[in-house]
């Protein structure tokens, strides 16, 4: 058996507040972290009025994985 060679996984940066990510052409700024739950604005960078969401810690992070977003502040 020959052993494969893997290549080594950048560890995911833990949700805090004051970060900004950005995705697909719009930044996520996260407003508050909290056990269960993350409040954060979504939209584009030049946006005036963004609507405040929250969503599950779980979620967030499966979205940001999953649209391969980059931790611009944080």
């Amino acid at each position: 058996m020959e052993k494969t060679k893997t290549t080594p996984r950048i560890p995911a940066t833990p949700l805090a507040a004051g970060q900004v990510w950005r995705v697909a052409g719009l930044n996520l700024r996260v407003a508050r972290v909290g056990p269960l739950l993350v409040d954060y604005k979504l939209a584009k960078p030049d946006a005036v009025r963004v609507p405040n969401k929250m969503g599950g810690k779980a979620t967030i992070s499966k979205y940001l994985k999953k649209n391969k977003a980059v931790l611009i502040e944080g």
